[in-house]
């Protein structure tokens, strides 16, 4: 279109162009809140986690100014750091191999019907929907070497000659403190495995049984391949879990004796406040946050290259 005098061309609206870009953001009505939510919730801390890590702050909170990596060299100076890293990665490891194990013949036993199922559901649920902190100081009770009822029922069946200060080893501490993290993480991971399960079709059953599958076959070629999205998000939940996990290990050994069974988790928390370094700590964290991030990437990229195989 020219308008009148000029002979020059004028752009005329096109109305279709404007329907096309409201009908883009009309998303953002729906996924708007949810956006703001993960940023507020999510990336915030985040990026407030690693600017934290390159200041200096004071015991009371206050920025004295920046440190650059001065933070992440002091960290990665600490002579307890490779033990305390290595002792993280078994615990997390052990504590999530043990739970997945367990947790599927758990959900098996959930699955079948037998009477009082409705019952034994709702008590397996219990560990879950108990304070982790009062499990775990129940169970570091249960393990005093003077009264623990352990102990009483160990040596009353002849297991042990006298009662054992469990907690006092840095070993029979770590696997005492992954059997009550194991115990804590079942009902979440057998309900996700129960909820999976729930979704095979009988169909596939009868036709395996038609075709002379065994019940071991049948197990491993069927019900494990179907249940691989319900065991991949079990796994990573628990992953992330049992890595941030701070309450069991505080509650029970706090970390000692020294440094012996601390995990990543409980050392953050003594440079924080017991070193007064908040940016050690924080530095500390990133790493944590680093350590997570590979942890589950590695598990996507196994599970993706085992169904690739198969």
């Amino acid at each position: 279109m020219r308008s009148r005098g000029t002979g020059v061309a004028t752009p005329v609206p096109r109305a279709g162009a404007a329907r096309r870009i409201r009908s883009a953001l009309a998303p953002l009505l729906w996924i708007g809140p949810a956006i703001v939510l993960i940023a507020v919730v999510v990336l915030w801390p985040v990026v407030e986690m690693v600017r934290t890590s390159l200041l200096k702050i004071s015991s009371s909170g206050l920025t004295l100014g920046s440190r650059g990596a001065q933070n992440y060299t002091d960290l990665f100076s600490e002579g307890d750091l490779v033990d305390v890293m290595l002792r993280t990665l078994v615990w997390v490891v052990g504590v999530v191999v043990a739970t997945m194990v367990l947790s599927l013949g758990l959900a098996q036993l959930l699955n079948a019907r037998f009477p009082g199922r409705r019952v034994v559901r709702w008590a397996v649920i219990v560990p879950w929907a108990a304070s982790v902190l009062m499990t775990s100081l129940i169970w570091k009770w249960m393990l005093d070497n003077y009264f623990g009822v352990v102990n009483e029922v160990l040596v009353d069946l002849g297991v042990i000659d006298k009662p054992v200060n469990w907690l006092a080893h840095p070993t029979q501490a770590m696997l005492w403190m992954m059997w009550v993290a194991v115990f804590v993480s079942l009902p979440f991971a057998s309900f996700v495995i129960l909820a999976g399960l729930q979704t095979v079709p009988g169909e596939v059953y009868e036709a395996a049984r038609v075709d002379g599958a065994g019940t071991f076959r049948t197990y491993f070629q069927i019900t494990l391949p179907l249940l691989r999205p319900a065991l991949l998000i079990a796994s990573i939940i628990n992953v992330i879990n049992v890595f941030n996990s701070f309450p069991i290990i505080w509650a029970m050994t706090q970390g000692g004796p020294g440094h012996a069974t601390d995990t990543t988790t409980t050392f953050m928390y003594k440079i924080a406040f017991f070193d007064q370094n908040v940016g050690e700590s924080a530095a500390m964290a990133v790493v944590n946050f680093a350590l997570i991030l590979v942890l589950v990437l590695l598990y996507l990229r196994a599970s993706r290259w085992r169904e690739e195989v198969s």
